[in-house]
This record gives structure tokens, sequence and C-alpha cells, in this order.
């Protein structure tokens, strides 16, 4: 028999089974020796960049250009507020409500889409969502009322919350093991990404070309055409190609797919909550950061418009570098230590992150971003290896949603917290203490992810091919052998290869 690779050995933290089934106690035990870093060696970034052949690049590239365009369309409003609440007739209040509905509604998308990826392919729902973008994006620039507005707005927030989890299927799913690390951390940065072109092309036309703010949301319906004609090109996923064709060597793949559902809540329904929780944690983690940040710098810190917009650059900077970086490292250190080791040090930078009153504070804005998006740069893969194979989509998709639904109060939070520390007011503005109000806020982030991820499990790794999914295996009642002979095309080995079979 062929002896596995050490990497391999060791790349379940603990039996290849989940950690549904072990005891507590022994699971407990395991926490802190399976936290200890693998240290596997791994190539240079450059060589693990060439592992990826041409079509496993077009993957990359079309989950990694979609995923930036999704995030654009959402800084779209967040960066036209004054305009859009001078348009409507609203406050600035009224026009944040567009911002809240869409990420309310993200969760909705996530579980609509993410069943439609893992039941009909990758593909098509993909293509769809982008269809969507197109049609609301135009829509919002053509709104006339704030009612529309909001009305628009709301299905964006479902066309969005589709997206992430077919994105990263898409690009992650065919990926070489050896490089899931770093492409992880670099299809992450999309988000850093879109929010850089977001801010470049409102410069562009925003007040610039007539029409006010609306020529920035006739723009953003364009490239998605692109990105459509792009993932038209390519095929479904090599994953999912093979668990399609272990369906359909059933008599009903509906069925086998319903099957795949009922086994895969009732084996990891306990890991389904956990990575809610945890996704709560990051998203309250990049939002605590980010959100009130700008405003931090304006009004307790009296840096110009132009001074807050070259610090949150630099900072967008610091997060695509640091996702990049740390989802490397994941593959040598391990997934949970990575995130635990970062997000120490995102916490030991946070006094001059936020105490720096000057435009030194640059440098503390690259590093602080450094560290959170670096932890961020591990989830797409680490969710990925969790997650039960046959619903990769959607639970990697929802269970981010849900998290990203439960920190949409973070900026509240925040600013509640923030009026216990008022600051003498700068004419009729009124100013509070943000930078000690993000301190607080932060640490308390940073405890709860560490915790989060110390408890969690993790599964390094893990094999995406249908031919290792325990799951499939049970809903289709054959062994592991039995699925890989079908995939071979030998039918009848396959179906004489079922576990039933092998029982009797």
């Amino acid at each position: 028999m062929e002896e596995k690779p050490a990497h391999e050995e060791r790349a379940f933290l603990g039996p290849p089974e989940p950690v549904e089934h072990m005891s507590i106690g022994h699971y407990v035990a395991t926490r802190v020796p399976t936290l200890k870093p693998v240290m596997d060696k791994v190539e240079n970034p450059f060589k693990l960049l060439a592992l990826l052949n041409l079509q496993q690049w077009m993957f990359f590239l079309v989950a990694f250009f979609a995923w930036s365009w999704d995030a654009f369309d959402f800084f779209t409003v967040s960066l036209t507020v004054e305009d859009l609440a001078e348009s409507f007739g609203k406050t600035k209040t009224d026009i944040t409500w567009g911002i809240t509905l869409v990420l309310m509604l993200r969760s909705v998308g996530s579980i609509i889409f993410g069943v439609a990826a893992d039941r009909w392919g990758r593909k098509w729902p993909f293509i769809i969502n982008n269809i969507l973008f197109i049609v609301l994006e135009l829509g919002t620039g053509f709104c006339s009322t704030y009612e529309s507005f909001l009305g628009v707005r709301s299905l964006f927030g479902i066309a969005m919350g589709g997206l992430y989890g077919n994105a990263a299927a898409t690009a992650l799913e065919d990926c070489p093991e050896a490089a899931r690390g770093i492409i992880s951390g670099m299809l992450q940065q999309g988000y850093a990404f879109g929010y850089l072109l977001a801010t470049i092309f409102s410069r562009a036309f925003v007040n610039t070309v007539g029409h006010g703010w609306r020529p920035l949301f006739w723009f953003g319906a364009g490239p998605p055409v692109l990105i459509i004609l792009f993932r038209l090109s390519l095929p479904e996923t090599q994953a999912y190609q093979e668990r399609q064709r272990i369906r359909e060597s059933t008599p009903n793949a509906a069925k086998v797919f319903l099957e795949e559902g009922k086994i895969a809540l009732k084996n990891h329904w306990l890991l389904l909550i956990y990575m809610v929780l945890l996704m709560a944690g990051f998203n309250f983690m990049s939002h605590g950061s980010q959100d009130l940040y700008p405003t931090m710098l304006s009004t307790q810190y009296n840096f110009s418009p132009n001074a807050v917009t070259v610090t949150q650059v630099v900072a967008n900077l610091g997060a695509m570098t640091g996702g990049t970086v740390i989802g490397y490292c994941s593959s040598i250190f391990g997934r949970r230590f990575s995130i635990i080791f970062i997000s120490i040090v995102g916490g030991a930078l946070l006094y001059p992150y936020c105490f720096v009153d000057n435009t030194k504070i640059i440098g503390p804005a690259f590093f602080e971003q450094f560290c959170v998006q670096g932890a961020w740069g591990v989830i797409p893969i680490h969710l990925m290896e969790l997650s039960p194979g046959s619903f990769r989509t959607f639970v990697v998709g929802t269970s981010y949603q849900l998290g990203n639904l439960v920190s949409s109060a973070s900026s509240t939070i925040e600013a509640t917290i923030g009026e216990r520390f008022p600051l003498p007011p700068k004419g009729k503005v009124k100013r509070y203490e943000y930078g000690k109000v993000i301190c607080i806020f932060m640490g308390c982030v940073y405890a709860y992810v560490i915790l989060l991820t110390f408890i969690g499990p993790e599964y390094r790794g893990r094999k995406f091919d249908v031919a290792h999914d325990n799951d499939m295996a049970e809903a289709t009642h054959r062994d592991q052998a039995a699925m890989k002979h079908v995939l071979e095309g030998d039918e009848e080995k396959g179906q004489r290869g079922s576990i039933q079979d092998i029982k009797q």
C-alpha cells in the first residue's frame, strides 16, 4: 500500500471523522495538542501558485473578480450617503437603512443560491447572481423615490448574499491542496480590492459627469457582463462533476441530494452552529475596526478628507497584504494557530491604531488591517474544509452571512458606547472619543475570536473529492471503493460495492 505523506496523516488534527463523533472529554483534551504548529514544509509562494493549471487559475480569477465587484456594489451606497440623502430629501440615517437591509437579507440569498449551487452546479447560479447585480445596480441608478431605493437595495442584499459561498467553492474546490492557503488569502482580499475600486470610481463618477451619484451605479452594472462571459467559458468544477456523477448513478438523484442534506444535518449540526458563531466574531472584527474609523480620524483627530482617504487606502493595502501572507502561513502552521497568533498581534496593535493623533497613524492602520484581514485570509479555506462536502456552497455562504447579520449592529454598539466618552463639540458637530471605543470593542472581539478558534476543530488538508466523502457514502449506501468504481465508469462494480452488500 502506498504510504501517505506526513502532512496528510496530520491533516484532520485527530481522526478523519467529524469531531461530533468524539467524546466531549477526548475532544477537550485535543484542543491544546492540536494547536501546536505543524511546521509543514511548504514551497515558496511562487512555486505554489505554479501548481495551479490554467483551468484552476481561471476558476480563481472569475471568483476573485466576482467577489471584488460584489464588494464594490456594496460600498457604492456607503460612499454616496450624503448625495443620496440630499437627492431623496432624507437624513443620512435614513439612507443607511439601505445598507442595513442589504446586511439583513444577505442570509436569504446565501440559502437560495447556496442550495441551488450544491444541487445544480456552481456555474448557472453564479451567472444568475451576476445578472441580478446588473439589473439591481441599474435599478438603483434610476430610483426616483426613497421607497424604491430601499426596495431595490433589499433585493440587492439577496443577490449579494448568494455570491460568497459560490466564489469560495469555485476558487478552492479544484485547487491543489498545497496551494489552498495562499489562494484562500488572495481570494478573501477581493473584498478590500473592491473597496479600493469603489473609492477610485466614486471619485471619478460622482458629481463629475452629470446626474450626481447615479453614474457610479450605472457604471457598476457594466463589469458583471464581462464576469458572466468569463464564467460561461468555463465548465463546472471537477469536484462538483464527480459528485453529480455519483448522484446520477442512482435511480433518483434528487432523492439522494435530500438524503445528503438529512445526513449532513444529523452528523454536523453542532459544527454548523459553531461556524455561524465563529463568523459572527470575524464580522464583528472587520466592522468594529473599520466602520467608525474614518469618523474617528475626521472628528476626533481633525484629519482632512484627503488624509482620511489616504489612511483608508493604505489600511486596505495592509489588508490585502495580510490576507495573502497569513493565508499562506496557515499551510505551514495550521489554520487555528495562524488565526490565533495574528489576532494576538492585532490586539497588541490596538493602542497605536486608536490613539496616535497625527498622520503617523498611517503605519498602525496598515498593520492593524494586516492583522484583521490576515485572520480573514484563512477563513475561505477553513470554512471549506469544515463544511460537509455535499453542501459546501450553502454552508460556507450561509455561515458567513448569518455572522454578518449578527455583526450588523456593531456600528450601533460602538456609537452607543461612544456616548459615554464625549469630547468638546466642533461647532454643531458632536464629537466622541471613538479611539477609546474602538480599542475597547476590538479588545473584546479579539478575545472572543481567539477563544472560539481555540475550542473549534480544524480539518486542514481535507480531501474535497467525492470519493472521500463519508456523508455521500452513507447517502448512497456505498463505500469509498464503490464510489471510485462509479467515477471510473464501472457501474456494475459500483453497485456491488454497496455498504449493504459489505455488511451482508
